[in-house]
């Protein structure tokens, strides 16, 4: 299971910001966020955004609402 956890970079090392558990020995990947989490976010959820606009089931519906 993946499990996410938020930390912040503090006198170059990674600190959780919560408490958590890890095993020693734990493999973990590290992602940079930007400063402002919305960039993040907005960037992230752009290609599912689209996926979900640009579909031909769509057409039939601005079809409907045409009339």
């Amino acid at each position: 299971m993946i499990v996410t956890l938020k930390a912040v970079v503090h006198e170059g090392k990674i600190e959780l910001a919560e408490p958590a558990t890890l095993p020693e020995g734990a493999r973990v990947l590290v992602t940079l966020l930007p400063e402002d989490d919305r960039d993040f976010w907005m960037e992230a959820s752009q290609k599912s955004l689209a996926e979900i606009w640009d579909n031909p089931e769509d057409d039939g519906y601005a079809k409907l609402l045409e009339k």
